[in-house]
């Protein structure tokens, strides 16, 4: 049974748009997803399917998420192969020494990555920005928020998107793969 990793965009960051980590569990469980656990609290979810798409899973968590617990709320599905592969693609990973300053940019149709090259002129000397095959990178060195490409990254450039700082991408592909083992995986 494959392994899926739910992103969901801007929630949990200032007072609107929460959804509570054991709340998003329980729906996915509704939802017959298995093996359900979630990691920090900002809108990450890994559990296993055993039919679907990613984008079909994207469309059902977002609409299960605006009528039952009445937030409305972008959500990325992503396999877990794809994580892998959004891991393998990362030519710039070993310069970051800081992972907490290294942003991937996910998108559910890899199509919509160009679209994240117009951020490229907002790329600073110290700065680096890669759009690869299934993600988006921007290391940025001396903070994501003093970034002109991390804020925009961020904001209304990045809105098909949903960033994760790389940690935390490693954090997800390692309980991706924890999860896809035979017992059930609660967090």
């Amino acid at each position: 049974m494959p392994t899926f990793i739910a992103l969901l965009r801007g929630v949990n960051v200032g007072k609107s748009k929460r959804v509570p980590m054991a709340e998003l569990r329980g729906l996915l469980g509704e939802l017959g997803y298995t093996n359900v656990a979630t990691i920090l609290n900002s809108g990450n979810a890994v559990f296993r399917a055993s039919n679907g798409t990613a984008a079909k899973h994207a469309a059902q968590i977002a609409n299960a998420i605006e009528s039952k617990l009445k937030v409305e709320v972008p959500v990325i599905v992503k396999s877990a192969k794809e994580i892998s592969a959004v891991i393998s693609e990362n030519a710039i990973a070993e310069k970051a020494q800081d992972p907490s300053r290294l942003l991937v940019a996910f998108v559910q149709d890899p199509k919509l990555l160009s679209g994240l090259a117009l951020i490229e002129p907002l790329v600073a000397p110290s700065e680096q920005f890669l759009v690869g095959k299934n993600a988006a990178y921007l290391h940025c060195a001396i903070g994501i928020l003093e970034s002109k490409a991390g804020v925009a990254l961020l904001g209304k450039a990045g809105k098909t998107a949903t960033t994760r700082n790389w940690a935390t991408v490693l954090k997800l592909h390692a309980l991706a793969n924890e999860t896809a083992g035979p017992g059930p995986a609660r967090r």
